[in-house]
């Protein structure tokens, strides 16, 4: 008996050790593109818009991107979990290069936002299943290694897409942004499809694809994350496609759990909600997606509006928390062997509440090394927040159940970040309309900035909106604490290796 056990326990390694570097440079190559292609087209937008038309509604060009990425998750989660890390990812990849040599080939706008949902379809896969091999490959305590790696490159590629593309446009072409992930994708899937090999598993003869909870998912996630994203921009948010769309989300949430509780084997199983360390830690991950808006979207527009600083200097004070998050993660398992995933989790999103009530204390119009040294800060106190929910939820479940697990934490941290820009939007919004009058918004606000002709009165009036987005940011952190403290177990239920 003890040596079947022990069989079964070394059959579950999905690499040999000699190949596992080379399929570790797959992962951290399929995570930057992933990370990458979100940012990288933003500072090209100019050229873009120049070359095809289309300015109305070039914001698809990020939306309908990180919507099919979002609503994908949880139906790639299940499809690993079904057949194995490897088709799924290898499947994702094509997908993802395909999407990427027709946005290059893009002859309207048109063309090109719907070439951007087909990178996005592929985006997803990688995102969740290369999250979910790095649990695959490693023992519970090597995990910090391999996971604070694929921090390091989501967070340097992350701020430095947009460099890049602006490098791309202004020195070659906009289509080489898209052109460019085709060799770095080649290589990456020629290492995966060369040495990933997965253990030989009893064969799932008759298992069955939910296809019909898929559709209702994507259709039920795209309805209800458009309306978040378009809402107050396309149109108010008290107007008829708002109640329509949300409306219609609301309907298909009820189609979604019908549908889902009929199913032998459902892409979203109940499960992930009945477990008290899965449910606690999606909600958890849920709010650090919405805290996270507040530096990446604001913070830059602070720096720049407020502190006067030009882009490049800008992008530094932000680009500081991608210096100090991977070294905390890593660092945190010294902290997690000693008192618990919960309890870490808990003093870093601890932190980081302060950290964030602490930004509208800021002087006006104070120094660059003030929000620089903040945010430094504030990438260690999340590095030691987000990588011990991970590494900590995805060692409470076997294989089989591991990449449903992995896919619903990173389905909840996108939910998060668009619920996030939505609603701190409007808070932004808000203030900037009581402290100016009328109905103005940062964007043409910014704008007006930019031109030199705002007066001082502006400049005061937006450092009072994102202080207030910060407020809210530190808050959305003590929801989280919360949540872990009053919903998560003190101890996890690990799984042996």
């Amino acid at each position: 008996m003890g040596s079947t056990s022990s069989a079964a326990r070394e059959s579950a390694r999905p690499a040999t050790t000699d190949r596992r570097g080379a399929v570790v440079a797959a992962l951290m190559l399929s995570m930057a593109l992933a990370a990458l292609d979100a940012t990288i087209v933003s500072t090209a937008v100019p050229q873009i818009v120049g070359d095809l038309g289309g300015f109305s509604v070039f914001s698809w060009l990020f939306s309908g991107y990180l919507l099919a990425v979002t609503v994908t998750l949880p139906v790639y989660g299940k499809l690993s979990d079904t057949f194995g890390r490897k088709p799924v990812l290898v499947a994702g990849s094509v997908v993802f290069l395909v999407g990427s040599l027709l946005c290059a080939l893009a002859w309207n706008m048109g063309a090109l936002i719907a070439f951007r949902v087909v990178q996005g379809l592929g985006g997803g896969a990688l995102q969740g299943t290369v999250q979910t091999l790095a649990a695959d490959l490693y023992p519970l305590k090597d995990r910090p290694r391999i996971q604070s790696k694929l921090s390091t490159v989501w967070a340097v590629s992350a701020v430095a897409g947009p460099g890049l593309g602006g490098m791309l446009a202004a020195y070659a072409d906009w289509r080489w942004i898209f052109l460019v992930n085709l060799p770095i994708g080649a290589v990456a899937l020629w290492l995966i499809v060369r040495h990933l090999h997965e253990p030989g598993r009893e064969k799932r003869t008759h298992a069955r694809v939910d296809w019909a909870g898929a559709l209702a998912v994507f259709a039920c996630g795209g309805v209800l994350l458009t309306a978040l994203v378009q809402g107050g921009v396309a149109w108010p948010w008290l107007s008829a496609p708002s109640f329509a769309l949300f409306g219609t989300g609301l309907a298909l949430v009820a189609v979604v759990v019908l549908v889902e509780r009929r199913a032998a084997e459902p892409i979203i199983p109940g499960w992930v909600w009945r477990r008290r360390t899965i449910a606690a830690v999606n909600l958890a991950l849920g709010a650090l997606g919405l805290l996270m808006v507040a530096p990446t979207v604001f913070l830059p527009t602070y720096a720049q509006s407020v502190l006067g600083l030009a882009p490049v200097a800008a992008g530094f004070v932000l680009s500081v928390w991608t210096l100090s998050w991977p070294v905390s993660a890593a660092l945190s398992q010294h902290v997690y062997r000693r008192i618990g995933f919960r309890n870490t989790a808990m003093l870093g999103i601890g932190a980081a509440a302060l950290i964030l009530f602490a930004f509208p204390f800021l002087p006006y119009p104070g120094q660059a090394w003030q929000p620089t040294l903040l945010m430094l800060l504030l990438g260690a106190a999340l590095g030691l927040f987000q990588l011990p929910l991970i590494v900590g939820v995805q060692s409470t479940v076997g294989w089989a159940e591991r990449g449903t697990t992995t896919a619903s934490v990173l389905f909840c941290r996108q939910s998060g970040q668009t619920v996030g820009a939505a609603v701190f939007g409007a808070v932004a919004n808000g203030v900037l309309a009581a402290r100016l009058g009328g109905a103005s918004d940062l964007d043409s606000v910014t704008r007006a900035l930019g031109s030199g002709t705002a007066p001082e009165a502006t400049r005061r009036a937006i450092a009072d909106a994102v202080h207030a987005v910060y407020f809210g940011a530190s808050c959305a952190a003590a929801l989280a604490f919360l949540v872990l403290l009053f919903l998560a177990p003190r101890k996890f239920p690990v799984l042996g290796d």
